[in-house]
């Protein structure tokens, strides 16, 4: 599953180029995570700057796909994660919080609470919510020919905060979860198809699994070292489900990867998967990885889930940079795995990130002096000393090695991870930096020249819709060097 909805939405070069070497990895399925990212008649409004898959092109893909081995599989969000059209006054009315000021709590499957404020899901509750979803489906769903659909219902956290609260407190968050689901389930079948659901909510009510629809396929997905896919799938198949085991690419909110959470995170869902498994490579915050980063996860998830047991064939790095990027060495594998590996020590306890992605963005006003920071300046020079060997060795691979844009992707990754570490160190030894203090010059025009770069690299393989908002997680922290505190 491909991220679409995060900014980067791919040419259909690149999606084809993508299926080409999902084929060749032997990967049957395909999705796009789609949110708003698809041309829907008379929603124009939300998708008009993205760049959106028009329905011809979906057909085209789906064909491409087919000839190849591949099902393409609708995937539109039908609750959560719809904010991009519950902000646009015309859909404002559906959503579950309606001002954009309404606090309510997001909470994470490991018990941390996060504030968050405006419009999220739909009202579940609210009769217009199901008539928009039926009206996306009934344009998406005849554009595929898989009989297949990801309804996503996921993360829908503010639900029960806000309209359907006292629907909620009578009847329970379960049951109005499920009538939901079960009422979207009832669209997608009147299409010939089944549904696919994020299974993340239905298993914080282990109690009520046996509402959910006849047919349909929970998606148990987690993207940490420990993940409990052992208790989803043994949760589900007590109920005589199929779940998939849906781990991640560990390549979003990193930049370089993380190469222990991923071995580790797909390996777990892999001795699972018994029913099927979806490998996600997710897009937050600009989906600002490059392709290299999350293609060769994907390699590692699709040897995973083909071999069976762990122990009967470790997933060779060396294979995957031959077939992946033409490297007849398989160094750049290697060279993948320790570039993922280069902050792992200090992104111990970090969740769906690393210390490189958190330090990057982390506004220096908030690291005054005696500030307690993660790790120290010493630990975060021998970070950069690792950089730079990596990139040593990535200068001295020959042409042939890897195509150019790769390399060029790869040394635009490492210049972000040199940009983290260069401000961890100068945090450190400087801290408390004043406004103007030449660190700060310094550190603001390298990262202006990234994303410039970023920028420039951008529609090798993507559409324009998205860019200046991904490029703005990078302008943002030129701002902040050169206007701390927003002064």
């Amino acid at each position: 599953m491909l991220d679409i909805s995060r900014d980067k939405v791919p040419t259909m070069a690149q999606l084809k180029e993508a299926v080409d070497q999902f084929e060749m990895l032997m990967i049957n399925h395909l999705q796009l995570y789609t949110e708003h990212t698809f041309a829907y008649t008379g929603h124009e409004d939300v998708w008009q700057h993205a760049s959106p898959m028009t329905p011809d092109e979906v057909r085209d893909l789906d064909a491409y796909c087919r000839e190849r081995g591949i099902e393409l599989a609708a995937n539109q969000n039908c609750l959560g994660h719809l904010h991009r059209w519950l902000n646009l006054p015309r859909y404002a009315p559906l959503a579950e919080i309606l001002s954009a000021d309404t606090k309510w709590t997001f909470e994470s499957d490991d018990g941390r609470k996060f504030d968050r404020t405006g419009p999220h899901s739909l009202c579940p509750t609210d009769p217009r919510s199901l008539e928009f979803i039926r009206g996306l489906l009934d344009q998406l769903l005849p554009c595929f020919s898989s009989p297949l659909v990801n309804i996503g219902c996921d993360e829908a956290f503010d639900v029960g905060q806000g309209r359907s609260r006292e629907a909620v407190a009578s009847r329970g968050r379960a049951a109005v979860y499920f009538e939901w689901l079960r009422a979207v389930d009832e669209i997608v079948k009147s299409h010939g198809k089944r549904s696919l659901f994020w299974a993340d909510i239905a298993l914080r009510h282990p109690e009520s699994l046996d509402q959910i629809p006849d047919g349909a396929t929970p998606l148990a997905w987690g993207y940490e070292d420990a993940e409990p896919f052992h208790a989803a799938f043994s949760a589900f198949r007590r109920r005589d489900r199929k779940p998939w085991m849906c781990p991640g690419t560990s390549s979003w909110l990193s930049m370089t990867g993380r190469t222990r959470v991923r071995r580790a995170n797909i390996d777990g869902a892999a001795a699972r998967a018994r029913d099927g498994m979806l490998i996600t490579d997710w897009g937050d915050r600009g989906h600002r990885q490059h392709w290299p980063i999350a293609l060769y996860s994907i390699a590692h998830g699709a040897h995973a889930a083909w071999r069976g047991e762990a122990h009967a064939s470790p997933f060779d790095p060396r294979a995957a940079a031959l077939h992946l990027f033409g490297d007849e060495s398989g160094d750049l594998g290697i060279w993948l795995d320790e570039l993922g590996e280069v902050d792992a020590d200090l992104s111990r306890g970090l969740r769906n990130t690393n210390a490189l992605f958190t330090e990057l963005h982390r506004p220096l006003s908030d690291l005054p002096a005696g500030t307690k920071q993660r790790g120290s300046q010493a630990e975060w020079e021998a970070v950069r000393e690792r950089l730079g060997a990596l990139r040593d060795r990535l200068d001295a691979m020959p042409g042939e090695a890897m195509p150019p844009l790769v390399r060029s992707e790869l040394e635009h990754t490492l210049w972000v991870a040199e940009h983290a570490a260069d401000k961890a160190i100068v945090c450190r030894a400087e801290p408390g930096l004043i406004p103007r203090a030449p660190a700060r010059i310094r550190l603001a025009a390298d990262m202006g020249a990234i994303a410039e770069e970023h920028r420039a690299l951008w529609p090798r393989r993507n559409r324009p819709g998205g860019l200046d908002d991904s490029a703005t997680h990078y302008e943002r922290i030129v701002e902040d060097y050169e206007h701390p505190g927003g002064a």
